[in-house]
Formats: C-alpha cells, structure tokens, sequence
C-alpha cells in the first residue's frame, strides 16, 4: 500500500515539473526566430497558436501549435512513469492540469501566456484518447461552421469532462479523465473571459484575421 507521504511527495514534485514543462513558452520562441516578434506585443497579446497564426503566418502557427500539445503530451507521460502502478492516473491528471497552468503563467516569461488549448488538448489525449476524438470534431466543426476559433475552443474544453464521464459510464474512460477534463475546462473557459465577452458583443475576430507586424528590432 503506497504511503500517504510518499503519495504527497510525488504529486508534488509531479506537479511542480509538468508546471515547469507547460511553461515552456514556445509560442514566445518561435515568434522571436521566425519574425523577431515578441508575440505578447501583438494581437491578443497570447503566446498560443491562434495569436501565432495572425501574427506570424500557418507554418509558424503549426508549429507552436504542435509544441503545445506536446507540453500536455509529455507532461501526463512523464508523471505516470513518476507514479507508478498505484497513482499514475491520479499524477497524470495532476501533471496534465499544472501543465495547463504553466502554459497560461509562465514563470519563465512573467507569469503570461496562452489560454492553454493546445496543452489540455495534449494531455487529455494523453489520458483519454478517445474522449478527444470525440471531442475533436466539435472543436473543428464548430471553427469551420462560425470561423471563431475561441468558440470552439470553449465548447471542447467544456463538452470534455461530459464526453469522459459518459465514456467512463461504460467502461471506456478512467475518473481521473474525468477529474482532469472538468478542471481544465475551467482553466481554459477562464482564459477566455475576454472572448467570451467579445463573442457576446459580436465582436470577436475570426479566424483569417491578420495582424500587422512589424520586428521588435
């Protein structure tokens, strides 16, 4: 039976290095080698795929885009090894929800960020694969039907924790999908208070959007 210390040490030590990877800003990074731009001075100010994609064009946009979702990826992976057979699932839930965390407060960048989309999309792939798949064409058929990628977002990150617990309801989901999915649908709905307000007010820019640019140089 696994002592409640040493339950307590590793969630810790889970959580605290899943909020160090997620804070890996690579939004930040590939706008300052792509465009010599510092993302958070331009668009809304995110340093997430969607600001990338205006600010800095499709390929740079896939880019940071991919980067983030192995945040979440490599987050849950790691703290399952960290785990072991008795709290594996419950530290992937914790290191995939600190990686979302780290995302959207960086450390390394003053505690800014994205709206962690692309790293909760990581980790609950990580956790629950098919919960994404199904959630996916949501996300996707909602941006392609409205062109707001924000309303899309939102609506995955919220139809998540219900998609898990339906899927746990017959055996294909695990609780801590659940758990995981419901806490980072709140971080990632939070994130997005401005758009939702903008959505409200109609308006909210659509994807296609381009901003204008010009180097920090």
């Amino acid at each position: 039976m696994t002592d409640l210390g040493d339950a307590i040490t590793v969630f810790v030590l889970v959580a605290i290095g899943a909020y160090l990877i997620g804070a890996v800003p690579f939004g930040l990074i590939v706008g300052r080698l792509v465009r010599g731009v510092d993302l958070r001075q331009h668009g809304s100010h995110r340093t997430g795929a969607t600001n990338a994609l205006r600010t800095l064009g499709l390929p740079a946009a896939l880019a940071v885009l991919l980067l983030d979702i192995a945040k979440g990826v490599t987050a849950v992976v790691v703290a399952r090894a960290l785990g072991g057979d008795v709290l594996s699932e419950w530290a992937a839930a914790i290191a995939g929800v600190s990686a979302i965390v780290g995302h959207n407060w960086s450390i390394y960048i003053r505690f800014t960020g994205g709206r962690g989309v692309a790293t909760s999309a990581g980790a609950l792939g990580a956790m629950s694969p098919l919960t994404l798949l199904i959630v996916a064409p949501i996300v996707f058929g909602l941006i392609w039907r409205t062109r707001y990628v924000s309303l899309g977002s939102i609506s995955g990150a919220l139809a998540a924790p219900v998609v898990a617990a339906v899927l746990w309801a017959i055996g294909a989901a695990t609780v801590q999908s659940i758990v995981y999915a419901a806490a980072a649908g709140i971080i990632v709905a939070a994130a997005h208070a401005d758009n939702i307000s903008r959505l409200r007010a109609g308006t909210e820019r659509k994807i296609g959007h381009k901003e204008a640019v010009q180097t920090d140089g």
